[in-house]
C-alpha cells in the first residue's frame, strides 16, 4: 500500500524491533508480531487483502480495527518536524548589564546577560570556570529577557528564543553550542546530545539515565567522590565520528533532598552556595568536578538508576526498551539519515542495566565490577 510511509531505518534488538521515521525524526520499538503485521500492511497491494491476511492470521479478531490501528500508527509516527521558525531579531545592546568570562578547554567565552535571574539559568552550572582575564574571546553569547521571551545570542546572531517559562530550551540551545565552542564542533557533527549523566573510569564510559528524583545525579556525585570522574552530567553528547561520550563541563547539578547524603561524602559540600531559581525544583547546589584525562570515551552501556531508600543495591540487565522510554522525551537526537543509523547500530551493541541502590560502598563496588566486565 503506501510504502513512503514505511521506516526509514529498522534494526533487530534483541526480541525487540527500533525503528526510525526521518519525517518525524522519531524512533519507535515494536514487538516481532507488530512487526509482522506491519510488513504485510505496507507490502499488501490493496487493504483488501491486507484484511484478508489479518482474517487468516486472526480469525477471532476484527480486521478492521488492525487495520485503523496500523494506519493510526503510521500516521502518528509520520508527522513531520517543526522547522525552526526563529524570528529574524536583532541583537539589542542595552541588554548587555552583567557580563562574565569562561575558561573552558583553553576557550575564552564570554556571556552577556541582562539581569541577575537571567544569568541564574546558565552561570551556576559552570561558575567554577569563571575568570578575569584581558585574553581574547573565542566567542560571546548574550541572553536576556525581553517582554517575556529569552533570546540567546551567539556572536551577534539570533541561536534561538523560547518563553520565559520555557527556560530549559534556552540552557539545551547553549550547551550544545557551548561544546561545539570547546570541541571545535558544529552542530551537524553529533549524533545527539543524550538527557543523562555519564562516568568514566578512564577507560570507558556509561551512561547514567533516569526520571526526575531517581539519583542519578546524586549517584554520579558519590561515584566521583569514590575514584571515578564525571564526564558530563545532565547533557551527554555523543559524536558522529566515534559515536563516543564528550566531556561537557557542567557541574552536578544537587538537589536539596541529596544535600544529607552528601554533606558526609564530599569535604565542602557544605560550603556550596545554595542557588533557588525555579520553585518546582526547589533549591539546587552545584557540584564542580574534576575533568576527566580525555576528552571523550567510548560508551559501552547504560544504568537506568533508581535510589530507593534502605534498599539492598541491585543491578539487573533489562531491555533496551526500559532505556528509550526513559531517555528519548527528552534528549536531542539528530534529524541526519546517517547519524540515525549510527544511533541504531550504537543501541544494539550496548548493555543496558537497571541499578536500584541506596548504600555508597556498595553501589560504588557494583559499579567498579560492572566498568571491569565491561573491559573484558
Amino acid at each position: 500500500m503506501n510504502n513512503s510511509l514505511s521506516p526509514t531505518y529498522q534494526k533487530k534488538i534483541g526480541d525487540m524491533w527500533l525503528l526510525w521515521f526521518a519525517v518525524s525524526n522519531s524512533y519507535s520499538i515494536v514487538d516481532n508480531e507488530f512487526k509482522v503485521i506491519l510488513d504485510s500492511y505496507l507490502t499488501a497491494e490493496t487493504k483488501k487483502s491486507f484484511d484478508l491476511f489479518i482474517t487468516k492470521k486472526y480469525p477471532f479478531q476484527n480486521a478492521s480495527v488492525i487495520t485503523d490501528s496500523i494506519e493510526d500508527y503510521l500516521t502518528r509516527s509520520n508527522i513531520s518536524i517543526s522547522k525552526d521558525e526563529t524570528e529574524k531579531v536583532q541583537l539589542d545592546t542595552c541588554y548587555k548589564n552583567i557580563t562574565k568570562l569562561y575558561a573552558i578547554n583553553k576557550k575564552i567565552i564570554k556571556v552577556n546577560y541582562d539581569s541577575e535571574l537571567v544569568l541564574k539559568t546558565i552561570h551556576p552550572s559552570i561558575a567554577y570556570t569563571s575568570i578575569i582575564t584581558n585574553d581574547s574571546v573565542d566567542t560571546t553569547f548574550d541572553i536576556y529577557l525581553k517582554n517575556d521571551i529569552l533570546y540567546l545570542f551567539q556572536e551577534n546572531l539570533l541561536i534561538t528564543s523560547a518563553p520565559k517559562l520555557e527556560y530549559h530550551k534556552i540552557q539545551g540551545k547553549f550547551i550544545m553550542q557551548l561544546l561545539c565552542t570547546i570541541h571545535n564542533k558544529i552542530e551537524s557533527d553529533w549524533i545527539g546530545s543524550f538527557h543523562g549523566s555519564t562516568i568514566t573510569d578512564g577507560n570507558s564510559s556509561i551512561l547514567m539515565v533516569g526520571e526526575s528524583g531517581k539519583g542519578k545525579s546524586t549517584l554520579c556525585a558519590l561515584l566521583t567522590a569514590n575514584g571515578f570522574n564525571l564526564l558530563a552530567d545532565d547533557v551527554s553528547p555523543m559524536l558522529s565520528k566515534d559515536k563516543a561520550i564528550y566531556y561537557n563541563p557542567a557541574a552536578i547539578s544537587i538537589k536539596e533532598g541529596a544535600f544529607s547524603i552528601l554533606e558526609n561524602v564530599i569535604d565542602d559540600f557544605k560550603d556550596l552556595p545554595p542557588i533557588l531559581f525555579n520553585k518546582q525544583k526547589g533549591t539546587l547546589k552545584y557540584l564542580p568536578c574534576i575533568k576527566p584525562e580525555q576528552s571523550h570515551y567510548p560508551c559501552n552501556a547504560v544504568i537506568l538508576v533508581n535510589y530507593k531508600e534502605n534498599s539492598n543495591t541491585i543491578l539487573t540487565e533489562v531491555s533496551v526498551k526500559r532505556m528509550l522510554e526513559t531517555i528519548i522525551p527528552d534528549s536531542w537526537l539528530s534529524p541526519k539519515p546517517y547519524h540515525a543509523k549510527q544511533f541504531l547500530e550504537w543501541l544494539s551493541h550496548i548493555k543496558v542495566y537497571e541499578l536500584t541502590y541506596s548504600d555508597i560502598k556498595d553501589v560504588t563496588k557494583k559499579v567498579s565490577y560492572l566498568f571491569e566486565s565491561l573491559s573484558k
